[in-house]
This record gives C-alpha cells, structure tokens and sequence, in this order.
C-alpha cells in the first residue's frame, strides 16, 4: 500500500501564486476591478485610469466636486477596499 498526500486545490493554487510571486499582482487587479462596486457606478462613471504602485491606490477623477468628496471619504474606501480582496494591499489612495 502507499499513501498519497491529499492537499486541497485551493491551498496548492495559493501556495503556487504565492511562489511564483503572482498572488500580489492578482489581489492588485482584483481590487481596481472592485473600483466600481465599492465606490458606485456614479462615481466609477468620472473615473479614467486606476493603477496601485508602493501600496498607493491613484484614481484620476474627471469631476472637481467628487474628487473632493472622495478625498474626505479617502480612510472608509480604503478599508472596503482592502476587505473586498482579503489582505492589506493599500495604505493610501490618491486622486488627481
């Protein structure tokens, strides 16, 4: 007789994402496509370009007012954001 050792495939797919130093960019893309459920579809319909780089979420919003309304909700964002993927991905958001 012998015995297998029985993992569960989502273990061995983390474990590989996590090796292969993918987990990271795939949480990071995960969290730009919640833009919009987090955020609501008004707000996602005055934002251009999203992208993280050093922890820091950068959304360019077209809209003046919004862009100020959201600076002021910039900490709540920030933590639905990090809840939506599981982990603490960003430390900041900064709007342009």
């Amino acid at each position: 007789m012998f015995r297998r050792k029985v993992e569960v495939l989502d273990d061995v797919l983390n474990h590989f994402l996590r090796n292969e130093g993918l987990e990271t960019p795939l949480l990071q893309r995960r969290l730009i496509n919640a833009w919009e459920e987090i955020a609501g579809k008004t707000v996602a319909k005055y934002t251009q370009e999203k992208f993280i780089k050093n922890q820091t979420l950068f959304v360019k919003i077209i809209n003046p007012a919004l862009k100020a309304d959201l600076t002021m909700m910039r900490s709540e964002l920030i933590r639905k954001l990090n809840a939506y993927v599981g982990s603490m991905l960003i430390a900041d958001i900064k709007f342009y």
